[in-house]
């Protein structure tokens, strides 16, 4: 068991990590409380190479593995969970059904996009359909060499500012799973209309709106896979995703918690420094034990899926336990700040509020743990 990373992962964890500093935790405040998509910010990110970390090498990519792209993920998770939403649902998520299924010429043509500095979003949860991922609505119906979609997708990250969409829908409702097909479908496409952008708790620096399909007529050469395969793509798609979303939990607690430690050193109760009190430390001694325990087992549903190894169990224990990790670790720094703490000044509010998102998306706890407990009677 080796824990070092390689020269090239650090170099990318130390250049997302200096740019989250510099670039983001000085302006976030005031993007969050605008409720607005920080597209200067996500420019620069595409300059220095952040929205295509994840880019294969044959398509003008760094070709990172997948532990760098979560790694990436983390630090930008650690500066601003929106933000870090913003590349994991472009660089990642949407990437996903591409990479599993896609054919040479659909992965050039998302690609080119991403390398153009263009956003992806992934297209799947609707109104209706949300964890049960067979009961989605959109229509998908077969006309000579198209496909027509109709139907309206739900909290779609990247919703509106994205260029090209990585599209769930279904050939025939009634067959379930067996009916899902997946679609690239460029933002342009006529029918395409999206919704006004989604007030949210938390991540309000991500765009998040409805996206509509109206008559949306998609070439057949831009389906994934074939008729028939589309939930089996879209579970190892998901199954791929989720160790970014347990990176962006655990940037976000990372995040929280640096805040907490640098406050409990300068703040003075008592006559001394409040990191001095042992009812303090140990809150903090017990955000860092459980913060490494995430990050690790993030990584280690990485590594397995890298070495081609069964790894969707432990994608969900890492999705599930740091989703729940970043929400007690926000909300104990939000209780050692005290009255601070619950002041948007301070900003630690907003990791707590944007924690709470990662209980919910991409598969909720509570499914996480109904893909663990199968598992487990598998």
């Amino acid at each position: 068991m080796d824990f070092s990373l390689t020269e090239e992962q650090e170099t990318m964890r130390v250049t997302a990590r200096k740019f989250v500093d510099k670039e983001i935790l000085p302006v976030i405040l005031e993007y969050d409380e605008k409720e607005e998509f920080p597209l200067e910010i996500v420019n620069k990110m595409h300059e220095v190479g952040l929205l295509t970390i994840g880019v294969p090498e044959e398509f003008d990519g760094p070709g990172a593995d997948i532990l760098t792209q979560i790694l990436v993920t983390e630090e930008l998770s650690r500066g601003c969970g929106g933000i870090g939403a913003t590349m994991a649902a472009s660089c990642l998520l949407s990437a996903q059904p591409v990479n599993v299924a896609g054919t040479y010429e659909q992965k050039k043509y998302y690609y080119d996009r991403l390398n153009a500095g263009k956003l992806g979003a992934f297209c799947l949860t609707e109104p209706g359909a949300g964890s049960d991922t067979a009961g989605i609505s959109l229509t998908a119906k077969r006309d000579g060499d198209f496909y027509v979609l109709n139907g309206t997708k739900q909290f779609i990250t990247n919703g509106g500012v994205a260029d090209i969409y990585t599209v769930f829908g279904t050939t025939n409702k009634e067959l379930r799973y067996k009916g899902i097909i997946g679609f690239i479908v460029d933002r342009n496409t006529p029918g395409i209309s999206v919704g006004p952008e989604e007030k949210k708790m938390g991540i309000r620096t991500s765009d998040t709106r409805q996206v509509i399909f109206e008559d949306v007529r998609v070439p057949v050469a831009n389906r994934l896979g074939e008729e028939g395969e589309g939930f089996k793509i879209l579970m190892k798609a998901l199954d791929l995703s989720r160790p970014s979303v347990a990176a962006e939990a655990v940037g976000i607690a990372q995040g929280a918690y640096e805040a907490a430690v640098k406050y409990c050193k300068e703040r003075v109760a008592f006559g001394q420094e409040i990191g001095k009190f042992q009812a303090i430390r140990f809150m903090l001694a017990d955000m860092a034990m459980e913060i490494e325990a995430a990050r690790l087992l993030t990584y280690k549903a990485c590594y397995l899926a890298q070495e081609n190894l069964p790894f969707s169990h432990v994608a969900s224990y890492a999705k599930c336990f740091a989703a729940d990790v970043a929400m007690k670790v926000t909300t104990n720094v939000v209780q050692i700040l005290g009255g601070y703490g619950y002041l948007r000044e301070y900003g630690v509010e907003k990791y707590m509020r944007d924690a709470k998102v990662m209980q919910i998306y991409e598969g909720t706890n509570q499914i996480q743990r109904v893909v663990i407990a199968n598992n487990i009677f598998k």
